[in-house]
């Protein structure tokens, strides 16, 4: 029988192929950087040096793992073919080990659509199917549409907050599969 961990991940949805990443696609994430929110703390944004560069992030994308249960996979536009952003599973310092963290970005111009909740929806599946049964997700307070479309997945607050003055409080929120 083969090991459902050595295939490729790809993930599909009405209007979604979520997949690995392409180096030809740095220029994406490189957007998202330059996009988030100036709340967001200075290690998650472009810094004064310019880092992460292009070419950064297209050594980010050649060392990822292409197979296997935990990735943040590439949100394709089927039809369009363009990329709009990312979801997947990462490790997570706040549950056990087999209790990994639900995370997604999307381009501003793919805001308000409806992709960050169907592309998660996706990733809830292929994470039960890899036989995880809870996941943990953080979101700054301040980001309402975050919490919007984990109140829509079924992610509760856990009642932890990591207190940021700076940067805006982190709530922790989980879900049982």
């Amino acid at each position: 029988m083969e090991d459902p961990t050595s295939r490729e991940v790809v993930l599909e949805t009405d209007r979604l192929l979520l997949r690995p990443w392409r180096v030809s696609e740095a220029a994406v994430q490189r957007e998202m950087w330059t996009e988030r929110d100036p709340r967001v703390p200075p290690h998650r944004r472009i810094d004064a040096e310019g880092r992460p560069s292009l070419e950064d992030i297209k050594g980010w994308i050649r060392g990822q793992s292409r197979s296997g249960s935990l990735a943040l996979l590439a949100a394709e536009r089927k039809g369009s073919g363009d990329v709009v952003g990312y979801c997947g599973l990462i490790a997570s310092a706040h549950g056990q080990d087999d209790e990994p963290e639900l995370a997604f970005e999307l381009l501003r111009r793919a805001w308000g659509q409806g992709y960050a909740t169907e592309a998660a929806r996706a990733v809830l599946g292929w994470a039960h199917e890899s036989g995880y049964r809870r996941l943990w997700a953080t979101v700054r307070a301040w980001n309402a549409a975050s919490l919007g479309v984990l109140a829509k997945l079924g992610f509760v607050e856990t009642g932890r907050v990591e207190c940021d003055e700076a940067h805006g409080d982190s709530l922790f929120l989980a879900k049982r599969l």
